[in-house]
């Protein structure tokens, strides 16, 4: 037994002595030459610049541990060793190639140079696996924020000679990932579909194939969350509140179920209502008509906003540019009121120090500085400030418009800092598409409405039709001599097929310039002067006589004024306003047609309730022939657009023998329309409309008994639907005329479509 412990200890003792003396021995030999092997684009002395051992130094283990690490952290090398061999320290690499070339395969829906500009990996530049990795990530990303979440990317290295490598990132774009529902958890007052209508992120329906909303996308949903905010608020749930907003993205990557979770409280109405004015000569009982909402009402808060600006306009009107307008709200949980005192001061006066204005790459500076209803030096003024940033945004040569208010380099100093996001102001345009007046139709457009940054327009427009053929010339200088002054011309050359209503055809070539400019915020001022040459061609062996007696060539020559009154919210998709216009126009200034023509419109809108918009419109028209009958091509038309459940031109003065339609030299119409939804999803930009037009016309002084001229009020009542589609506007309107006379001429569908690619 004895003897057995005694071999074992000396077993022991040798497999564990011999590798601690061969390490001493490591650790105490000298190192007396250093030889880097491997190396063929890196030099040998920069590798021997990161060994912390040198010839001469003693080896030491955990240097060279660090000298490994140190190589490894250069990125240059695919492999490393070190090891001491008869005093001679052998450094071994095998360098990472040099990357060639990087390409992209299966990006379809996302650019190569967008993928390029990405990545930090670029050819001449050596190969590094960690680095590819982050690029992979970054890749990934981008179709992520392009709602492709199942999106896969495969690096691949191709080894070339010369120790290069061509790097390709194989991509798998998969579908996009949809959005399959929407669940709210702690709602009681409003359901999901209420709640769901609201928000910008939609679920995944068949019908919203021409949309991204049923898109994943985290941005929306921050929106969202904003919106959720803004519509309680707006209903009372003044301690409203989203306690989370969660996405889950199924195991197979294919869709995401959203959830969130919201905490509505308690519902307010207002309470006690007060303002009180610390500016001398502001009576509180003037302001107190400013406040659209009274005690008893269920809390707002967008009214509280809109109360404050009525409020500061108001003050501002009265010679007070610096006024500050603080609401203070104090709830009372009891009886679920929330009391208000809007308190009304003076503020500090400040003054704009400068303006700058950056993100335009394109447009000039003197382009946006001009919609600025401020300079430096003057008093700041938010509500010039708002009016600057809606002039700005309506040019439409930006898709963002950002003006903010910093401090200046003294207190009473500000900066007003613009910053514009850039989008095409160029289009070409080629068309097809259908209309009643016109039948079948191609037309061909290239616009640039912001030619070489300068904020001018230029149109070029071919239109080739059933029955009628244009081309047209445009050019307008918004600004012309650097004053709010517009000036334009027009070239253009018209042919026109009356056939099915006159029995005749017409030829107009010619051209017009103009001018216009603002007398006041909402009143503005036009002229304009024209050149025509015309002819009436093909007139029909049957036409009517006093069409046949005007068949030829003539001359028009005439200056055109106009007024234009506009207070609507939009020029665009208006909801609430009027808009009125008169114009006269004098012909005979040169050629041989003489007339005096007047016209009057006007339009009121009026929203009672979210879109749901009450519209009416009329217009008066009335022409005198100076010396001479006027011609039929000026005469007034009533039909069609203008008059529905009627033709174009069918109604007013009529042959009784041909049918033809003879115009009029007075003219009466008008319309009430209600616009409103049809219940379905906003996405379809599907509206409903129902409406009532009347109107009449007159005033033919025929040389026999074969005209019928009638004065009497013709009706239609009406309802149709338009769509905002993808391909362009499309309207169908069904009228039934319930006042008529014998030969007006009824058209009970009217339809017009188009589209442009």
């Amino acid at each position: 037994m004895f003897w057995i412990r005694v071999i074992n200890f000396i077993l022991i003792f040798l497999l564990v002595g011999m590798p601690f003396k061969a390490l001493v021995a490591e650790e105490v030999s000298i190192v007396e030459v250093v030889i880097v092997e491997g190396n063929q684009r890196i030099e040998t002395d920069t590798i021997r610049s990161y060994l912390l051992i040198q010839e001469g130094d003693l080896f030491n283990r955990r240097r060279i541990d660090q000298s490994l690490k140190s190589l490894y952290a250069t990125g240059y090398f695919a492999d490393l060793s070190i090891k001491l061999k008869d005093k001679t320290l052998v450094v071994k690499v095998i360098e990472n190639p040099v990357i060639n070339r990087i390409a992209f395969e299966g990006n379809l829906r996302i650019e190569e140079e967008i993928l390029k500009n990405e990545i930090t990996l670029k050819p001449r530049v050596v190969f590094n696996r960690p680095k590819v990795q982050k690029d992979v990530e970054k890749l990934l990303n981008i179709y992520r924020v392009n709602g492709r979440y199942a999106a896969t990317v495969d690096p691949k290295v191709i080894l070339l000679p010369q120790n290069r490598a061509n790097l390709v990132f194989e991509i798998d774009e998969g579908p996009l990932t949809k959005v399959n529902s929407i669940r709210f958890i702690g709602n009681k007052a409003f359901d999901d579909s209420d709640l769901k209508s609201i928000i910008s992120t939609k679920e995944e329906k068949w019908y919203r194939f021409f949309t991204s909303s049923d898109t994943y996308d985290p941005d929306r949903l921050k929106v969202d969350r904003e919106l959720l905010q803004q519509y309680y608020l707006a209903e009372g749930y003044a301690d409203f509140r989203i306690v989370s907003a969660v996405a889950e993205l199924a195991p197979d990557r294919g869709a995401f179920y959203i959830t969130i979770n919201l905490n509505e409280g308690e519902r307010y109405r207002f309470g006690d209502i007060n303002i009180s004015s610390g500016v001398r000569n502001v009576v509180v009982t003037q302001l107190k008509p400013l406040i659209e909402f009274k005690k008893g009402d269920w809390y707002d808060k967008t009214l509280i906003a809109k109360a404050i600006q009525n409020i500061k306009n108001e003050v501002g009107t009265r010679g007070y540019a610096f006024v500050l307008v603080h609401p203070k709200v104090k709830k009372i949980q009891e009886s679920k009121e929330i009391n208000l005192n809007f308190a009304v001061r003076e503020g500090p006066r400040v003054f704009v120090e400068r303006i700058d204005i950056g993100g335009n790459v394109r447009t000039h500076d003197s382009v946006i500085r001009r919609e600025i209803r401020l300079v430096e030096g003057d008093a700041f003024d938010a509500a010039k400030l708002r009016k600057s940033r809606q002039r700005i945004s309506d040019l439409n040569y930006f898709k963002n418009v950002q003006i903010k208010r910093v401090p200046g380099s003294i207190r009473d100093k500000a900066v007003i800092e613009i910053d514009v996001e850039e989008k095409s102001t160029g289009s070409l345009n080629l068309g097809v598409g259908y209309g009643t007046d016109a039948g079948p139709l191609v037309d061909v457009t290239l616009r640039e409405r912001n030619l070489l940054g300068m904020g001018q327009h230029l149109s070029i427009a071919t239109t080739v039709a059933a029955e009628k053929s244009s081309v047209n010339l445009s050019f307008t200088e918004p600004y012309f001599m650097n004053r709010e002054v517009s000036a334009g011309v027009d070239l253009f050359h018209v042919r026109r097929d009356f056939q099915d209503t006159r029995s005749y055809d017409t030829q107009d070539t010619g051209f017009a310039v103009r001018s216009g400019y603002p007398l006041n915020q909402l009143l503005s001022q036009n002229w304009k002067y024209g050149f025509d040459y015309s002819k009436i061609t093909n007139v029909g062996n049957l036409a009517s006589p006093l069409i046949k007696q005007q068949e030829g060539t003539r001359v028009s020559s005439a200056v055109t004024h106009g007024l234009l009154y506009d207070n609507r919210d939009s020029k665009f998709n208006p909801t609430k306003g009027f808009v009125s216009q008169f114009a006269n126009a004098l012909a005979g200034i040169g050629g041989d047609v003489y007339y005096f023509k007047n016209t009057v419109s006007g339009a009121q809108y009026y929203s009672f309730a979210k879109d749901w918009i009450l519209t009416g419109s009329g217009r008066l028209g009335y022409i005198v022939g100076l010396g001479e009958d006027v011609e039929i091509v000026d005469r007034f038309f009533l039909g069609g657009n203008s008059l529905r459940g009627f033709a174009t031109a069918g109604v007013g003065p009529r042959d009784r023998n041909t049918g033809d339609s003879l115009g009029g030299e007075w003219l009466y119409n008008g319309t009430i329309e209600l616009g409103m939804p049809l219940g379905l999803p906003e996405e379809l930009a599907l509206r409903g409309r129902i409406f009532t037009d009347f109107g009449s016309l007159g005033g033919v002084n025929p040389s026999n008994s074969a005209v019928f001229d009638s004065a009497s009020l013709r009706a239609s009542l009406g309802a149709g639907i338009g769509w905002v589609s993808p391909f362009g506007p499309i309207n169908v309107d069904v009228g039934l005329p319930i006042l008529k006379e014998s030969l007006d001429v009824k058209e009970n569908l009217r339809v017009s479509f188009g589209t442009r690619f």
